[in-house]
């Protein structure tokens, strides 16, 4: 069984002051943290690799260079991609007013991942002004934080939610929006409607973005470009990549570039 993303024993978040507390994080094996909620709000960024949260709307991917965000009180799951480096803030409720109510990626700026290393050498958290001024630098970086398009919404529908379970695991099948609404009992037009209205993405959006999604972890963990496109289900690579740059901004090449992979 893996260890723990964020280990208990180094950061108990229940027990923990009423000040901000980072710890660094680093691992050469998969780490996951089953579903649990905590007073502090979190955010977990990484360096290298990837990592997936988890929650009851939806799952979140986060590549090296971005972070996470979780409100307060959320539930949420944890897991990495094989090996990664990176780092978790966890942030008191009072200074979460201000922060995003509900959980999102985000692009972690240079100055709030120096910020996340200065304190992370601070055991017991800021103990004097300067430091609380450097601690509120992050909860302000947070909220400034651009918001980035790693995200795929979970439907509601007891239906949409058993498709979108079997979309998830086999990701290549190209079954039609209709052939998935005959094998989980539910007309064409109403499965249309219903994934628009929980997930605000059409049938065949959603399902580009979870493969989307599961391209940027298995790039991460050092698959070519090629095998990530036919694994994935795409007829070819022309196709993966016209997708992934409309949805990432940059070819997959670009993006390997930009996480130094």
């Amino acid at each position: 069984m893996a260890d723990e993303l964020i280990d208990p024993t180094v950061f108990d978040p229940e027990n923990a002051p009423v000040s901000i507390r980072a710890v660094l994080r680093r691992s050469s094996v998969m780490r996951e943290t089953a579903l649990h909620r905590h007073a502090p709000g979190q955010l977990i960024g990484t360096l290298t690799g990837s990592i997936r949260i988890e929650t009851n709307a939806g799952k979140w991917v986060v590549p090296a260079i971005h972070a996470a965000w979780v409100p307060p009180h959320h539930d949420h799951a944890m897991s990495s991609n094989g090996p990664f480096q990176g780092w978790s803030v966890h942030i008191p409720p009072a200074l979460c007013a201000g922060l995003p109510a509900s959980p999102q990626t985000i692009a972690a700026s240079d100055v709030l991942q120096a910020a996340i290393t200065r304190v992370a050498t601070w055991p017991n958290g800021p103990q004097n002004n300067a430091q609380h001024r450097l601690a509120q630098v992050i909860v302000d970086e947070i909220a400034m934080a651009q918001k980035v398009a790693f995200h795929l919404p979970a439907p509601g529908d007891a239906r949409l939610q058993r498709i979108a379970r079997q979309i998830t695991i086999d990701l290549a099948n190209n079954r039609t929006m209709a052939q998935w609404a005959d094998w989980a009992g539910i007309a064409p037009r109403t499965l249309s409607r219903h994934f628009v209205t929980e997930t605000g993405f059409t049938f065949q959006a959603w399902r580009q973005r979870a493969r989307l999604l599961a391209a940027l972890e298995m790039l991460a963990s050092g698959m070519a470009v090629t095998t990530v496109a036919l694994d994935l289900g795409y007829d070819n690579i022309s196709a993966f990549i016209a997708a992934f740059k409309k949805t990432f901004g940059s070819t997959p090449g670009r993006y390997l570039d930009i996480q130094g992979l």
